[in-house]
């Protein structure tokens, strides 16, 4: 029975019904309510820097080399001394349990099965361990402060233990943003205890009986595994709004970070050229170029745009990946192509975890696999490492490297 619902599962995002990650997107949307999709699709305020991050790759053209025979590509590349099968990272999602029972475990799983890295939130409500058992591979560990500095050490001496290779270290997040969605949704009234409060709101759960029933069966409101309060246990999901304000990550914390975490750390983030050269000084190994997916701060540069600033202002000092906007393979092309190592995606899988579980995450992963080998044979590069700015054209003020002090 469970070998036949799998196959269910795989069969509805195999091709020709999903060929490309807008329709894992459409699928996620069909099954799950609109507060948890909308979770998962939503950005801050008027949601200008989502959509800048995904017009930013439409800016960025491609300049082939024809009559050029690729008949296998080698997308293999090193993150941090580990060799994954492809340029490809699945960032830290939170709340992944709320878009399928298990999900951190299941992406976890789909991540491991395709020799790419996964990045696990904090705001995870599956134990760290378990999730580290699912992927088999390589898996990093996000952290924020959230219930303060001795929960932090707790999750890094477990993330240690349980063979996590690198700590991601979150630093644009002194405050959620303000996400629209999520209070027309009505999440503060289906969170709270007032049940008069809910009732205008719970009705997009019910319309949704196969998730509500699978929500049920594997618990219902989740805890968060991994911020265990000293004499209370795992931290409530109705807390961590509080939590996460009361928990800012600043520059001087990554002294003690480092001390108790004692490898690679990864800053994510990094929104200019200062804040590149900081994470170098800190003794960061790598730096992630990242807006929060426009989930934070709305009106900021999308990140492929702020990349090659950071780029140039870090040289070989660090490695440098990128999130944001990315939905084909070919923007990963593009991505490498700006100078970035690897690339980190949210949405694209979270969309697949959302459609079917782990078989969605898998789909994601195949999709943006196919895309990327198709781009670089049309471009006729045999190799990611191969790739540089002469596979591409980009608008004359992309290649402007600002100072320190921001003049030009």
């Amino acid at each position: 029975m469970f070998r036949s619902a799998q196959h269910d599962k795989t069969r509805s995002v195999a091709s020709p019904r999903v060929i490309n990650i807008e329709d894992l997107r459409r699928a996620a949307k069909r099954r799950l309510p609109r507060v948890v999709f909308d979770y998962i699709d939503g950005g801050a305020e008027d949601e200008r820097t989502l959509r800048a991050n995904c017009r930013a790759f439409e800016e960025v053209t491609f300049r082939p080399r024809c009559a050029v025979a690729t008949p296998a590509c080698d997308l293999r590349v090193s993150v941090l001394g580990r060799t994954l099968s492809m340029p490809l990272i699945l960032a830290p999602v939170g709340s992944s349990r709320l878009m399928y029972p298990r999900g951190e475990e299941a992406a976890a799983g789909a991540a491991g099965a395709a020799g790419i890295a996964y990045a696990l939130s904090t705001l995870s409500g599956c134990r760290l361990e378990d999730v580290a058992a699912a992927s088999k591979q390589t898996v990093w560990y996000q952290l924020y402060l959230v219930g303060g500095r001795d929960c932090a050490l707790s999750a890094i001496e477990r993330a240690k233990a349980a063979g996590f290779s690198a700590l991601v270290v979150t630093i644009d997040t002194p405050v959620a943003g303000m996400r629209e969605r999520d209070i027309r949704n009505g999440v503060k009234e289906l969170l709270g205890d007032n049940f008069v409060s809910k009732l205008p709101f719970v009705s997009q759960l019910l319309i949704k009986p196969s998730w509500f029933a699978r929500f049920l069966a594997d618990g219902g409101l989740m805890k968060f595994q991994n911020v265990v309060i000293p004499g209370k246990g795992p931290m409530l999901y109705t807390d961590v709004t509080a939590a996460l304000e009361d928990s800012v990550v600043s520059w001087g914390d990554l002294k003690w970070i480092q001390r108790a975490w004692g490898g690679p750390i990864v800053i994510k983030g990094v929104h200019t050229a200062d804040d590149a050269r900081r994470a170098v000084d800190v003794g960061a190994k790598a730096l992630v170029v990242s807006n929060h997916g426009g989930r934070q701060l709305d009106n900021v540069a999308p990140t492929l745009r702020i990349l090659p600033e950071v780029v140039a202002s870090v040289g070989d000092h660090i490695e440098v990946l990128l999130d944001g906007g990315i939905r084909r393979g070919s923007d990963i092309v593009k991505a490498l192509c700006l100078g970035a190592r690897a690339v980190m995606v949210g949405r694209a899988y979270a969309y697949g975890l959302g459609a079917a579980g782990g078989a969605g995450v898998a789909r994601a992963i195949e999709i943006l696999r196919a895309d990327l080998i198709r781009t670089l044979k049309l471009l006729g590069c045999p190799s990611v490492a191969e790739l540089d700015q002469s596979y591409i054209d980009v608008a004359a003020d992309w290649s402007v490297v600002r100072s320190a002090s921001g003049s030009c």
